[in-house]
């Protein structure tokens, strides 16, 4: 019986599964920004594109 509340002690005070947790949430809203980034610099490119393509 002590050696199971000592394993379950063990899980109790360990923080890597919460610090991954919590690295992987802020990898996705990072991989949510730069997606977002791209797409928006890819619109305002092709935009330029297509104006400098009307004028010319």
């Amino acid at each position: 019986m002590s050696k199971a509340l000592i394993v379950l002690n063990q899980f109790k005070n360990d923080e890597d599964g919460a610090a991954l947790i919590e690295y992987t949430v802020l990898l996705g809203l990072m991989l949510v920004a730069v997606v977002a980034t791209i797409t928006l610099v890819g619109t305002w490119v092709s935009g330029r594109w297509t104006a400098l393509n009307t004028a010319l």
